[in-house]
C-alpha cells in the first residue's frame, strides 16, 4: 500500500463507480476493517474537503465514541433505514449497505446522490480511523495520487 503524503496517508488504490451503482472495495481495506461479505457496512458521508464516503465497521462504531450517531439516527441503528437511503445528522449524511461476496457494495442511485457521487466517478480508497477508511473524490489526496501511476484500479 503505497504512502503518498508526508503525513503518513496510506492508500489502497482507486474503485470505480459502476454503471450498476457497485463500488469495488479493495481486499486489504475488508481484510484491515472487518469487513465481512453479508454484513452490514455503515456509509457516512465525507469532508467537504475530499467528499464521497466513509465506509465503516458497524460494530466498530457502535463500541466508538461515535456510538452517540446511531443513537442520534434511530432508524439506522434499528435496521429501520432501507438499504440504499441515507439520513443527515450534524451535517453528514448517514446510510448502510451490504458487502457482497465479490468485495462490492452496490449503492441506488439515491445513495450516490446522497454522497455526491455519479456512475463512473473515480474514487481514492485511503486508510482511516480504526472504524473506517474513506473513498475520496476530490481533495489534496486525490490530486496527490493522481501522480502515482503505480496505485492500483479497482473495477
Amino acid at each position: 500500500m503505497p504512502q503518498i503524503s508526508p503525513r503518513g496517508k496510506f492508500v489502497f488504490g482507486w474503485s470505480i463507480v459502476q454503471t450498476d451503482g457497485s463500488i469495488f472495495i479493495p481486499a486489504q481495506a475488508r481484510e484491515e476493517y472487518a469487513l465481512v461479505p453479508g454484513d452490514r457496512a455503515i456509509l457516512i458521508s465525507g469532508s467537504k474537503t475530499s467528499g464521497a464516503f466513509s465506509v465503516g465497521n458497524w460494530q466498530r462504531l457502535e463500541q466508538s465514541v461515535l456510538a452517540h450517531i446511531l443513537a442520534g439516527l434511530p432508524a439506522l441503528a434499528s435496521g429501520q433505514l432501507a438499504e440504499g437511503e441515507t439520513l443527515p445528522f450534524k451535517g453528514r449524511r448517514y446510510g448502510w449497505a451490504t458487502l457482497h461476496a465479490d468485495g462490492q457494495l452496490r449503492l441506488s442511485a439515491s445513495a450516490l446522490a446522497g454522497f455526491g457521487l455519479r456512475l463512473g466517478d473515480r474514487l481514492l480508497s485511503i486508510r482511516g480511523s480504526y472504524i473506517a477508511f474513506d473513498f475520496a473524490i476530490k481533495g489534496p489526496l486525490v490530486e496527490r495520487a493522481r501522480r502515482h501511476a503505480e496505485l492500483e484500479v479497482f473495477a
